[in-house]
């Protein structure tokens, strides 16, 4: 449907369905087994059901096309319904949760698996996806880091823009790909004490700097759709955020596409205390430019009454309208209601999609200890010990579409390379404390004391049998996600019990850290010999995990975030300030900016990881040491493998402005590449640092570059690398 007609569609609708269109319900009004991720508000009036403009939570190609015929048929104007899902790493097939993904360092690994979610989602007649999220975060109490790529704005952005890519391919209308969603607009990882839907509470100068960066390089990827954020910034919720959405999205990041409430936020305006009431959350919602309210009601209830009182203008909803419109045009609904979806098959795992996955955990997988090379694992007797060990729940509580059935177990893989003779299981202990928490409520279990003594003795036992215990623990994925946040960072105490009556035989111990967040793993560091971190990795995670167990493939994976020593460090990033009194590298700190009882920085930083192999560089060398802002300059250096193994590893590069207008992080993410090389092979690595790569936000309130010195490190991680130096003019 060309321009004209999409006008003239809309010049022909009533002021009933122009409001419709921006009001979307949840499937359950559809189909009473959809998945439902915020707090029910009732149900809609039939009047809803009938002219809503689009619904989520509900999938599956032969329902979608019945409720797709239903509603066109009795819509006044056969306009097609759009069905969107929370698709975030996985429909069919769970990739590892996007934390993990962003350990990769790979951005291609990511659009091939965005691109792999959106033909699966496509199959079973999802049109949208509320991904990616780009939110900055540096707080690992906040459960929704396992959503995040992480706590650098580079990397965010890189992984933002390659899961918009993979989405929504060249062409919306391609039935194989899905319309994309960047959120949440905006700062919704600063909440204040990492708690979850907190107020945020940023200047904007950091929030120019830092928070906004991943959703901006996104958005020139032209994704479909943004979604505002639950929290307040500085006291104004974003859902009624005008300087959010309409001076920065709109103005300054030239965002067309449409903008989403996210659940129930327009009606959570009045418990912010921002608006009286659901008609007042409507007015504010629509002022700041909101097009389509998920689920809270107050376009439904109040928003044809706000245009015919002349509040809101009915140019201003014919916008909104023709907005939601376009994006249904971009997708071909106009053509093909159902974007040539199977009724037969729908969506389903398969080798191919099986193939991605085991390869992206591989790369995913970040190998933290590794004492006298106590990996690979040795061909001998292996005891898997640990509530992970044969648990199908390997993805996150953002993977609801995925089917536990299709899951790789740790041990079902391990079973299928070692002799049974020389493999021994044990569950050790419970996954959760007693009375724990989680997003479902607490987890109570009937003679939990009485389970966990039976268990931890067959633990015992296994483990007095083997040559090596692989000990697979974390975080149960109802403990990360949505609604999760945390004061304690500690593995449950029942799995750290585990760990130490196991270190009391004396065997060599491999743990394996299942988490959607980082932990406190310094206690659990000093009783392994080896500490790989698994992520939650999906589908194939059994079979990734043990490709990397068995040195099939080197560890390759980086910490996209920074593991801290205590809870108490969080907020933690390796891109800090330096402060006018900083800490020494050695010598007295006395009166300093420090702890007295921890490192200021991480047990184990950004970027961070260990492999199979060693890897040595050298020849750090920068092409010239002065540079004009037209100009760009070289930085390379050699990288050798030094080992005996096959290995990829990612180089880094990291700037740092000495002097500015503000003050500038210690270092910065500007740039990275994963090579692989054979033993005793060798690559040069060279980047080019341009002047638009040294811009920020300056003390006058503008983006731009200040002449002055800057130092360059090409290294291993955020906190090693020889230091370079260069003069902008």
């Amino acid at each position: 449907m060309d321009k004209k007609a999409l006008e003239a569609l809309l010049s022909e609708m009533s002021l009933e369905e122009k409001v419709m269109q921006l009001v979307q319900i949840p499937g359950s009004e559809y189909e009473a087994d959809a998945e439902i991720t915020g707090v029910t508000r009732g149900q809609a009036d039939e009047k809803v059901k009938r002219l809503a403009g689009s619904t989520l939570g509900v999938w599956g190609s032969k329902r979608l096309k019945k409720i797709q015929e239903n509603y066109m048929k009795e819509h006044p104007h056969h306009i097609p319904l759009m069905f969107m899902l929370d698709v975030i790493h996985g429909h069919k097939t769970v990739l590892p949760c996007p934390l993990g993904q962003g350990a990769t360092f790979d951005p291609e690994a990511v659009k091939k698996g965005a691109a792999m979610q959106a033909k699966e989602a496509s199959s079973d007649g999802v049109h949208a996806t509320f991904s990616p999220m780009a939110d900055l975060c540096r707080d690992a109490r906040w459960g929704r880091i396992m959503e995040s790529t992480g706590e650098d704005k580079y990397l965010n952005s890189c992984m933002a823009t390659a899961m918009v890519e993979g989405y929504q391919g060249e062409d919306l209308k391609d039935p194989e790909h899905i319309a994309a969603c960047v959120k949440h607009f905006a700062a919704y990882g600063a909440g204040e004490g990492g708690r979850d839907y907190n107020n945020t509470e940023l200047s904007e100068h950091t929030l120019r700097e830092h928070y906004l960066r991943a959703y901006g390089e996104a958005i020139k990827k032209n994704p479909a759709m943004v979604m505002t954020s639950f929290n307040t910034i500085n006291g104004i919720p974003a859902t009624g955020n005008t300087f959010l959405m309409k001076k920065i999205l709109r103005e300054e990041f030239g965002f067309k596409g449409v903008l989403i409430s996210d659940w129930a936020a327009v009606g959570e305006m009045i418990n912010h205390g921002f608006a009286e009431d659901q008609k007042d959350a409507a007015f504010k919602a629509m002022m700041a430019g909101v097009d389509i309210d998920m689920t809270s009601g107050c376009y439904s209830g109040y928003l044809e009454e706000l245009v015919k009182s002349g509040e809101i203008s009915e140019k201003m909803l014919d916008e909104a309208v023709l907005r939601v419109l376009n994006m249904k045009n971009d997708l071909g609904l106009f053509e093909d209601p159902f974007r040539e979806i199977d009724m037969e098959e729908g969506a389903s795992v398969t080798e191919e999609s099986r193939k991605l996955a085991r390869k992206t955990v591989a790369e995913s997988l970040v190998l933290l200890e590794n004492k006298a090379q106590a990996l690979p694992l040795r061909k001998e007797r292996n005891a898997f010990i640990g509530p992970f060990v044969n648990t199908k729940r390997l993805q996150s509580s953002w993977a609801f579409s995925g089917e536990d059935e299709n899951t790789v177990t740790v041990f079902e893989a391990a079973s299928e390379i070692y002799e049974s003779g020389n493999i021994k299981f044990a569950e050790g202990c419970t996954m959760m404390d007693q009375d724990s928490v989680t997003a479902r409520g607490v987890c109570h279990m009937e003679n939990w004391q009485e389970e966990n003594e039976k268990l931890l003795s067959e633990a015992l036992e296994a483990a007095k049998w083997a040559d090596t215990v692989i000990l697979c623990l974390g975080e149960d994925s109802t403990q990360s996600g949505e609604a999760t946040s945390k004061a304690s960072l500690k593995l449950p105490a029942v799995q750290l019990k585990l760990l130490d009556e196991l270190s009391k035989i004396g065997k060599r111990i491999v743990t394996l850290i299942f988490t959607g967040r980082p932990l406190e793993l310094a206690d659990v560091a000093k009783l392994s010999d080896a500490m790989l971190v698994c992520w939650l990795p999906g589908t194939e995670g059994g079979n990734g995990v043990m490709d990397v167990l068995s040195g099939k493939t080197s560890p390759s994976g980086r910490l996209p975030v920074s593991f801290p020593y205590t809870v108490g460090q969080e907020p933690l990033h390796y891109d800090m300030y330096s402060t006018g009194r900083p800490k020494p590298a050695s010598g007295p700190s006395e009166y300093t900016s420090r702890y007295l009882d921890c490192e200021n920085g991480a047990l184990y930083p950004f970027g961070y990881g260990l492999s199979y192999t060693t890897f040595e560089y050298s020849g750090a060398s920068l092409s010239k040491e002065k540079m004009t802002s037209g100009e760009t300059l070289t930085a390379s250096v050699k990288v050798r493998n030094t080992g005996d193994m096959k290995g990829d590893v990612t180089v880094q590069l990291y700037i740092r402005d000495i002097t500015g207008s503000r003050v500038r992080p210690i270092r910065e993410l500007a740039g990275f590449k994963k090579i692989s090389l054979e033993p005793g092979s060798e690559e040069i690595v060279s980047f080019k640092i341009s002047e638009e790569m040294l811009r920020f936000w300056t003390a006058e309130e503008k983006w731009d570059s200040e002449p002055g010195r800057f130092n360059v490190w090409l290294c291993d991680s955020s906190v090693d690398g020889e230091t370079l130096e260069f003069r902008l003019d």
